[in-house]
């Protein structure tokens, strides 16, 4: 039997007010030393696992990792509608693609190297904190409360795994297919240089560490973008314009060696591995560098996000 109480004609149930005031005395009340409510613990907020399950089944991770698959099968279709030579030993990194599968590979990073790798990571970092706030569901997020610091951690870390994944992927992926259609030969360089398939695997590899590394500024950069816009649109394509305009600047030679300060300026410089006489200055150049500005870029996406006033 319900009871009304008051002018209002409220209905109320005295069984469901009774166990609302029994849940509520047993609430613990008490707090730690911190100020938080005792037992409350912010590693155990938005773990990395929890944010990596839920990056995963958006659909803007799933056709990224699909195309980065789908890249290499492209490229052969394009082949093999095309003219070439599977024999050829001379020519540049075209010409050569065809010769042997890590050919292929040095192919398929060099034609995604300008504009599609610095897009992914783009993606995945401009995407990451943007996304919440476009969705007006940061605020919730940090009403968990989960601590400001580490959402930009935990979100920069699962943006990092994906983006080293489909980077890693791309090369991998293009091993299995050149291996398929163009065999296990020598690694052949534009300059006649001729690198034994197993060397050349390993030199594979080191391309790939080398590239993701290299490619940490844009992550910096785009993260930067993320936490000080709320259209996502605006911190990926503001990276993105950022790496495009660094490629442009650095093919002007009239800037002469205030080129070697831009962050693309070593992009390439992983081809240097495909070659009997490695040189690996340009490449320690590159490194030192990517890690000076993404150093930079997330200082200040951590100071920026620190003291952002977040309204959605």
């Amino acid at each position: 039997m319900n009871d009304t109480t008051g002018s209002g004609g409220v209905h109320t149930d005295p069984a469901a007010l009774r166990e609302l005031s029994d849940l509520a005395s047993h609430e613990r009340t008490e707090t730690g030393p911190d100020g938080a409510v005792a037992g409350y613990r912010a590693e155990r907020t938005l773990r990395l696992g929890v944010e990596l399950k839920r990056q995963l089944k958006r659909r803007r991770t799933q056709l990224v990792l699909g195309f980065v698959v789908l890249l290499p099968f492209i490229l052969v279709v394009a082949f093999e509608v095309g003219q070439s030579s599977p024999n050829a030993r001379s020519g540049g990194f075209v010409d050569l693609a065809t010769a042997s599968a890590p050919n292929f590979v040095v192919l398929a990073l060099f034609v995604s190297g300008t504009f599609l790798l610095p897009m992914i990571v783009a993606l995945f970092f401009g995407d990451t904190v943007a996304s919440e706030s476009s969705w007006s569901s940061l605020k919730y997020l940090l009403a968990i409360p989960v601590p400001r610091h580490r959402v930009l951690r935990q979100k920069a870390i699962v943006s990092g795994l994906l983006s080293a994944a489909a980077l890693v992927l791309l090369p991998l992926v293009s091993l299995l297919v050149g291996v398929l259609w163009y065999g296990t030969g020598d690694a052949i360089s534009p300059t006649g240089d001729s690198v034994s398939f197993g060397p050349s695997l390993v030199a594979l590899a080191l391309s790939t560490v080398y590239i993701v590394v290299q490619l940490a500024w844009v992550a910096g950069l785009a993260l930067l973008l993320s936490v000080s816009v709320e259209a996502p649109l605006g911190a990926v394509g503001g990276a993105v314009l950022v790496a495009i305009l660094s490629q442009i600047l650095d093919q002007i030679t009239a800037l002469e060696g205030l080129r070697n300060y831009l962050p693309t300026h070593y992009s390439f410089a992983w081809i240097d591995l495909i070659s009997t006489d490695v040189d690996w200055s340009d490449m320690a150049g590159g490194v030192l560098s990517s890690l000076i500005y993404s150093t930079v870029f997330l200082l200040l996406a951590g100071r920026r996000f620190a003291r952002k006033d977040i309204t959605s």
